[in-house]
């Protein structure tokens, strides 16, 4: 085991004043949630291993699931700010496979605008109190107004929920605008996989594929489920039957390629939407209310910036996105985003927002020691 960051009380400290409520939460935890909702960079990582009664469990590879998961057995009212510091346990990871991290996830508030802003502005204040007089560098992008372009665009939902997966790996996104651009026409499949697809009926491809990794002697929670191979490649025959225009390609381009300051990002937007003559709605007004109420707690402008390119990889994630690091750093020192599906998926009764962010701590021990 690691020992404990020297900075951890002073972590606690803030963590008192910022109203949360501290929590720990087992170790060992269910490895399915991970399995389905964590993302693929983090599914590769996870350290699995098996209950006496032959359960699927995980060293916890993160704290916002195990504490959202808490949260819904406690039966706890919202709103309800958590906090946390603790191990969590990653294979190939450079700096080693166990670390430090601490973070605060802000449940039901249903101001997802001054949410937001808080979750931001407890991050930066946490890296402000640990690494006093160094620059800090925010880099934010919003998963809801990608999905909003996707939609504006007429993109089949295929297409959206493909793009819309990649949202935050920059491999992933482009191989995804690569084949928009000229969809593959060849299909490696073929017998009973290939017929079963073409009919699109997901029960029996599922089924034809659980029954062949039994054969193979593979586990289904080892990767993906055998559902979501099937739901995946279905999707994946009916990408190759679409084509954007080459306006509407340019145009997702161009969204892409936006990176501006954010006090002026909204206006970006703004005209990016009347140059392709695309409505945005809501997920405009929201992305403008949040920008304020980021103003309102007067944080450093200047350091944020909206990158329309920029997410994180993590599945969960479904409106804000943000990390933060030292300028010129080349790894962030914090990371979060906006989570308004998960605990439903988790098994929660009734919707319940959320907002949260973790920090590194042994990346922000390794920029003290080098200190000045």
């Amino acid at each position: 085991m690691t020992s404990r960051p020297a900075i951890a009380s002073d972590i606690a400290t803030l963590f008192a004043a910022r109203n949360t409520h501290a929590v720990e939460v087992a170790v060992l935890q269910p490895a399915d949630p991970f399995l389905d909702m964590a993302g693929e960079d983090l599914r590769r990582r996870i350290f699995l291993t098996e209950s006496e009664t032959g359960q699927t469990l995980c060293l916890r590879p993160e704290f916002t699931i195990p504490v959202c998961l808490d949260h819904i057995a406690s039966q706890a009212g919202t709103p309800r700010r958590y906090s946390y510091l603790g191990e969590v346990f990653r294979q190939r990871r450079e700096g080693g496979n166990e670390f430090f991290q601490a973070g605060i996830e802000d449940l039901g508030d249903r101001d997802t605008a001054a949410a937001d802003a808080r979750s931001l502005a407890d991050a930066h204040a946490l890296l402000s109190l640990v690494l006093p007089g160094r620059e800090l560098v925010v880099t934010l992008g919003d998963q809801t107004i990608f999905e909003a372009v996707l939609a504006a665009l007429g993109l089949p939902r295929g297409w959206r929920m493909r793009l819309a997966r990649a949202f935050g790996s920059a491999a992933m996104l482009e191989a995804a605008l690569a084949d928009l651009a000229n969809p593959p026409r060849n299909s490696q499949l073929a017998g009973a996989v290939a017929a079963l697809v073409l009919d699109g009926d997901l029960d029996a491809l599922s089924a034809h594929i659980a029954g062949g990794m039994e054969e193979a002697g593979l586990s289904a929670t080892a990767g993906r489920s055998p559902s979501e191979i099937a739901r995946r490649l279905v999707e994946k025959a009916e990408l190759r039957s679409v084509r954007l225009s080459n306006e509407a390609f340019a145009a997702l381009k161009g969204f892409l390629a936006i990176d501006v300051p954010l006090d002026s990002a909204a206006g970006a937007l703004e005209s990016f939407a009347a140059d392709a003559g695309l409505s945005l709605g809501a997920a405009l007004d929201n992305f403008a209310a949040r920008a304020a109420a980021i103003a309102s707690l007067g944080l450093p402008m200047s350091e944020i910036r909206y990158d329309a390119a920029f997410g994180r990889p993590l599945d969960y994630y479904t409106g804000l996105v943000f990390e933060i690091a030292a300028q010129g750093g080349d790894r962030p020192l914090a990371g979060g985003g906006r989570y308004d599906r998960l605990l439903t998926l988790l098994g929660a009764k009734t919707p319940i927002p959320g907002v949260g962010f973790s920090v590194w701590l042994d990346r922000i021990e390794a920029l003290r020691e080098k200190a000045p």
